[in-house]
């Protein structure tokens, strides 16, 4: 899906701009990702990495820095600026909705998250891309490079891009003591670093490694260079960084779904029918096919019907098999919908597989037991639907009673055999 714009202010009042990207499903954790020094949110790490996180689940703020691309205010005035750009991204997604539980910073950036993180309550994880184990690193970098002008802005090239930073930025990065931050990071860090980068050394990673406490891990990006140029190296950061994650996140669907309560469907705000479905344990998307201005990301209500009708189908003849002590190895249900005409109504074709030692006489009980599971009854007799509003803003739902769906499957097993009672709900 593409991103949308989220800009927000910085302490400062700067207006920065940035984008989020998230996936074809609801996100199951925030991220703000941090880009490399003196690039913007369009770089290709910060572009690929962001997309590919969305991909698999992630939601993702990528923004620029004070004064880079498309942000308001004056780049090149330290470290501190930086920090408090990423502090302010993460409570701006935060007062938004959007939880942020990770920090992914490259390059410089990763300077940033590592130092922002222990102002961010709600970061729960930080991975760092090629990031140098000290702010002072850039002086390296300065060193040589001709003096300040009238203006006293010190002109630098750092991998090839030439760009100017504020007189006050050495002193700011003196200011800045990583080493203790790092140590008392309190948070799972993940340092992701090439080998042969040129501009970053090996060295950093190590440092950082050393500095920090567990949880900390540590993954070679082999032959990338520092600026990830290589869309394989990307991806396979990105898919690292997501499997890293998840050990550490608590999932919004966790904090958000109801424990036992009815079935609870919300709009996400992505595209024109797209919503949330809590059912149970599960949480999933419900969606319209393209062609009528959906997204496709999910199934459409009437795939849902017949999913219900399937799902029904099969368990009650597995009770029934079970019951009998009948060789069923296998149910399987196929369904189809035929929408209403002006002559005719709806119409569900439903089709059984069987897989077993079953002989005819049993198939043909089981077929006929198909036609008495719950939901077979409830689309044929018909139901009462009773609608009321509900008063704002928090749901109130009726507990979901889940055996009576399975007494009603227990009813619909029963036959001339009363001296065999059906299994009970454990």
């Amino acid at each position: 899906m593409p991103g949308v714009r989220f800009d927000f202010e910085n302490s400062a009042g700067r207006r920065l701009s940035g984008v989020l990207e998230t996936g074809a499903t609801p996100p199951l954790a925030y991220v703000v990702f941090a880009h490399c020094f003196t690039c913007d949110k369009r770089a290709l790490a910060a572009v690929r990495i962001s997309r590919a996180l969305a991909d698999r689940g992630f939601g993702v703020l990528r923004f620029d820095f004070t004064g880079l691309g498309e942000s308001e205010g004056d780049f090149g005035t330290g470290l501190s600026s930086d920090v408090s750009d990423v502090v302010s991204a993460v409570e701006a997604m935060n007062a938004a909705g959007h939880e942020v539980q990770v920090l992914v910073g490259h390059s410089f950036g990763g300077a940033a998250v590592l130092a922002a993180a222990g102002r961010c309550p709600s970061v729960r994880a930080v991975a760092v891309l090629n990031a140098p184990a000290s702010a002072e690193h850039v002086l390296h970098h300065i060193e040589g490079a001709p003096g300040p002008d009238a203006e006293g802005r010190v002109p630098v090239e750092i991998a090839g891009r030439r760009f100017e930073l504020d007189a006050g930025f050495v002193a700011d990065l003196a200011e800045h003591d990583q080493a203790e931050r790092i140590g008392h990071l309190k948070r799972a860090l993940l340092i992701l670093h090439a080998p042969r980068d040129e501009v970053v050394g090996i060295d950093n990673a190590t440092e950082i490694f050393v500095a920090a406490r567990h949880p900390k891990s540590f993954v070679s990006l082999d032959d990338a260079d520092h600026l990830l140029t290589a869309e394989a190296d990307t991806d396979y950061a990105a898919a690292v960084i997501a499997a890293w994650a998840a050990r550490y996140l608590t999932p919004q669907a966790q904090a958000e779904a109801p424990s036992r309560e009815a079935v609870r469907v919300e709009e996400t705000g992505g595209g024109k029918f797209q919503v949330t479905v809590w059912a149970g344990p599960a949480r999933f998307l419900a969606d319209e096919p393209t062609d009528v201005g959906g997204l496709d990301s999910g199934p459409s209500p009437y795939d849902l019907l017949g999913a219900a009708l399937g799902a029904c189908t099969a368990m009650t003849c597995r009770l029934y098999a079970d019951r009998k002590g009948w060789s069923l190895d296998k149910v399987s249900v196929e369904v189809t919908h035929e929408a209403r005409t002006a002559k005719s109504k709806d119409r569900f074709v439903r089709e059984i597989g069987l897989e077993g030692d079953l002989d005819a006489e049993q198939t043909a009980r089981l077929i006929e037991i198909a036609e008495k599971c719950p939901v077979h009854r409830t689309l044929t007799e018909g139901a009462e639907v009773t609608t009321r509003a509900r008063p704002a803003p928090a749901p109130v739902l009726a507990p979901l009673d889940v055996g009576d769906h399975f007494a009603r499957m227990t009813e619909a097993c029963a036959d001339d055999d009363p001296q065999t009672p059906c299994p009970q709900d454990p």
